[in-house]
């Protein structure tokens, strides 16, 4: 039997905060000149956003004193200070969508074999992987797998690793946890690319549990039929995630929907083969201008992406996690049934593609 995700468990920080107030927070910093004041307004009005989640208390109205000052300021604490904060908050949030992944795939702890961690936006060890094992009360026996530091689209390489898992072991049931601390890398700056990452990126976690077993917790779910990865002809430097002195940095340029939007045509035909496209897509909103260079690229109805925009819209770009938001929507659907395309993009660029069928 093939892999099928039985379950998809989300969790998000508890401070929301309105994309305008946002917005109002970065263009009011000191010496923020007229231009970046414009292109911030520009930027996050674009963006297809309403509100985002994030660990940063301080960006709810309760300055911290390390990232957010009594005055309203946006501090610059060290690279080491975010990380510390990522070891502390990455965790729990990940293990909250776990626990809602296990409970509503009617799946208990002990069932799970082999887990796999998506994360890159902090790094520790004993890492996510092995906090889950602790925090969740899994065997210990468990089989750990991480990939760090692949971006956005390393949700669907993790659902691979787990397809393929359960191919050579059809009794293996794998939880793939992606958690993503984004909001711990903002910085005052006036570069435009990084106010335009400032624009779209939030936090949160997801977890799917991935089986080929039929007897294994409820039945139906996705099916997960095949997957393709691709690079672009070019794009190299146009996303980039790179380590700075004061967090992570990211390159995310203006050339990078146009890419995708020239490119995505071939990227997909070679995925899909001779299949028909199907009608149902969840594609990575990197932006609300990627969802619409995808929409018009190949073709799709309006109504393709509107879970993938839905999800923009509430929640922002959580990186990896953002997939698995998408897919739960789906997978929750009653409407929705058949062949599924998921897309997501990630440094380099690359393009992830699989091909999924959801059963009843």
């Amino acid at each position: 039997m093939p892999a099928r995700i039985s379950s998809i468990g989300t969790a998000l920080p508890e401070t929301s905060v309105p994309q305008q107030d946002l917005r109002a927070f970065f263009a009011d910093q000191p010496d923020v000149s007229r231009l970046t004041r414009r292109l911030i307004g520009a930027a996050f009005d674009a963006a297809g956003i309403e509100k985002r989640h994030t660990v940063l208390t301080g960006l709810g109205g309760s300055p911290d004193g390390e990232f957010i000052g009594e005055d309203a300021t946006l501090l610059t604490p060290g690279t080491g200070t975010r990380n510390d904060l990522y070891r502390n908050a990455a965790p729990r949030l990940a293990a909250q969508a776990a626990r809602r992944a296990l409970a509503e795939g009617e799946i208990s702890p002990s069932q799970i074999s082999h887990v796999v961690t998506v994360s890159c936006t902090g790094f520790f060890a004993p890492g996510l992987d092995y906090r889950l094992i602790r925090d969740l009360g899994l065997p210990e026996t468990v089989e750990r797998s991480h990939l760090g530091f692949m971006g956005c689209a390393a949700a669907l390489p993790g659902l691979r690793l787990a397809s393929q898992i359960t191919d050579s072991r059809s009794e293996a049931v794998v939880l793939v946890v992606c958690v993503e601390l984004c909001s711990l890398h903002i910085r005052d700056t006036a570069d435009a690319e990084q106010i335009v990452a400032a624009s779209v990126f939030a936090d949160g976690a997801a977890a799917a549990v991935v089986t080929a077993d039929d007897a294994v917790g409820r039945s139906g779910g996705i099916m997960l039929e095949r997957f393709t990865t691709a690079l672009t002809s070019d794009g190299e430097s146009d996303m980039v995630w790179t380590i700075g002195d004061h967090g992570f940095n990211m390159t995310l340029s203006a050339e990078v929907p146009r890419i995708i939007g020239r490119e995505i045509r071939a990227a997909v035909d070679r995925f899909l083969g001779d299949a028909e496209p199907p009608s149902t897509w969840a594609v990575h909103p990197g932006g609300r201008s990627v969802l619409d260079r995808v929409e018009a690229g190949l073709a799709l109805e309006p109504s393709a992406l509107d879970s993938s925009r839905a999800v923009l819209r509430e929640h922002g770009n959580m990186s990896s996690a953002t997939i698995l938001f998408i897919l739960r929507r789906l997978l929750e659907d009653p409407a929705v049934s058949g062949p599924i395309a998921a897309l997501a993009f990630g440094p380099g660029l690359t393009v992830e593609s699989a091909l999924m069928h959801k059963s009843g």
